[in-house]
């Protein structure tokens, strides 16, 4: 584990010992997911749709609003953005997503992203990938055949729409409900730790601290010199082998280097997916890091 500032060293002791390390319980493949599955599963997550004036479309989100919610009170909010390829609510699916939520009082929204391979606004790869030769876990046939052809067809205005969709249920949930501006927090997992980067960058003066997970694409250096003063919780797997643990630490040195204020947990035997989507212990740091951190308090931090 690694932390920037003194007074991070101070106020993050939750993170406990300097040299942290966790290994993962055998939690067999990870199992795939229709649209809507966890929506279904728990009642506690509620299916939304609104439609896209760009395109016309109907599109969902997934909205989490705690049982003790008062509109007399401002709330903390939490925006979540999904790995490639992954539905609407699947981040609401991981262990303790919603039980963290309420017991500390967080409303949760995660958007599609227009497209599961949307990106969030982050920049794309200029070629298509063509069908997969191996599947990955928990992935069907059919279901990577789907993937491939939806990335084959994906607009030219991918990144604008893919945007476009987060900050429009953003805008959705923070007119409905009463979100406190002080706390509005952005994490993403994978392809959506790549998208945190993005719309941290695009929209720095919205966001009260941010978290990714096994991050990408990594981001340039301006990116992040446009976002330098939100601070940043930054969770790795050392043995994951779609995001390499080398490329996060060049990340995190480059935070370093900025003076960013950025708490950084590598996990030893942690994968891409399973040390956060099936581990309470690490999905529960971020939820640690947000109750901290809000705005009123960089004046302290920085």
């Amino acid at each position: 584990m690694e932390r920037n500032s003194q007074s991070l060293r101070r106020r993050y002791v939750w993170l406990g010992m300097a040299a942290f390390a966790i290994v993962l319980a055998d939690y067999g493949a990870l199992v795939a997911q229709a649209p809507g599955t966890v929506v279904a599963a728990d009642k506690r997550v509620k299916g939304r749709d609104y439609v896209l004036p760009e395109t016309g479309e109907t599109l969902p989100y997934a909205l989490f609003v705690p049982s003790n919610y008062d509109a007399a009170k401002k709330w903390p909010l939490i925006v979540g953005l999904h790995g490639a390829g992954r539905p609407y609510d699947w981040l609401m699916g991981y262990e303790g997503m919603i039980d963290f939520a309420e017991r500390d009082g967080f409303i949760l929204v995660t958007p599609l992203g227009y497209r599961s391979l949307g990106g969030f606004g982050a920049p794309r790869r200029t070629t298509r990938r063509p069908p997969p030769t191996t599947l990955p876990p928990g992935r069907t046939a059919d279901q990577a055949r789907a993937l491939a052809e939806e990335d084959q067809n994906l607009p030219a205005n991918i990144r604008e729409l893919s945007e476009k969709d987060v900050m429009n249920v953003f805008e959705i949930v923070r007119k409905e409900l009463n979100i406190d501006p002080d706390r509005i927090y952005l994490w993403g997992h994978s392809m959506g730790g790549g998208g945190t980067y993005h719309l941290a960058a695009k929209y720095p003066g919205i966001w009260a601290a941010l978290a990714v997970a096994a991050p990408g694409p990594a981001p340039e250096r301006d990116q992040l010199e446009r976002f330098r003063h939100i601070p940043i919780l930054v969770l790795q797997g050392d043995a994951d082998q779609t995001v390499p643990a080398a490329r996060t630490r060049e990340t995190v040195a480059k935070m370093k280097e900025l003076g960013m204020e950025y708490v950084y947990v590598e996990l030893k035997g942690g994968d891409h997916s399973l040390f956060i989507s099936k581990n309470r212990a690490t999905l529960s740091k971020i939820f640690s890091f947000f109750n901290i951190v809000q705005k009123s308090h960089r004046a302290q931090t920085n």
